[in-house]
């Protein structure tokens, strides 16, 4: 049994029509399996003991114009393993929604918000997801990208997981916002393997806006 120790994010904004999830775990590439977005359909984050199967259907059903509770609903009232389960979606309206399996390792639970949920397994505690959470709502003004790593940044401040760090990821998709206009994969960053991921992140992401600005 592999559980994905994790705390993420999985936020819409408005302003630039983006939607996006941030991830930090004590988990090799946990940017591979938690992170699943779509322009102008939604974002999924899958956790715990991750149905990495939840990212693929959670877009679908986003696709469908189902809400974030419909779809979190859909994807585990058909699971038999629910109870290890973690997942976060927001859909094409902002609307967020999350939920936390009873037999998820402690600490877990999730936080929902305007536009926002955050959530969280093997934490040191609760005043994990409350700050990223308050991190969310603090910094509106910040660029999404910015935004989304503080929350992370956060979280970790206020002890983030019990085990520790190892990897961190940025998923952004907005309408034509990749290289050239040509995907919609806005940010796609990725820190695999380091003992010190979201200072990587961050430092990953103040790369990529002196590369290619906003």
């Amino acid at each position: 049994m592999h559980i994905i120790a994790t705390f993420s994010i999985v936020a819409y904004d408005a302003a630039t029509q983006s939607w996006g999830v941030a991830v930090q775990s004590k988990f090799l590439a946990a940017g591979s399996e938690v992170c699943w977005a779509r322009a102008r359909v939604g974002a999924v984050a899958t956790q715990a003991l991750a149905n990495p199967r939840f990212g693929p259907l959670g877009l679908a059903m986003l696709e469908q114009d189902l809400s974030a509770d419909e779809v979190v609903a859909g994807l585990i009232g058909g699971d038999p393993g629910r109870a290890l389960r973690q997942v976060g979606v927001v859909d094409r309206h902002g609307q967020a929604a999350s939920f936390t399996g009873d037999e998820c390792p402690p600490w877990a639970g999730h936080r929902t918000g305007e536009h926002f949920c955050c959530q969280g397994n093997i934490l040191t505690g609760a005043g994990v997801v409350d700050a990223m959470a308050a991190a969310f709502e603090r910094h509106s003004e910040q660029p999404f990208a910015e935004r989304l790593v503080g929350v992370l940044e956060a979280g970790q401040a206020a002890g983030g997981d019990s085990r520790g760090q190892q990897a961190a990821a940025l998923l952004i998709a907005r309408h034509r916002g990749g290289f050239g206009g040509y995907s919609d994969r806005a940010m796609d960053l990725r820190v695999d393997d380091h003992p010190t991921p979201i200072v990587e992140l961050a430092r990953l992401v103040a790369l990529h806006r002196e590369l290619f600005g906003t």
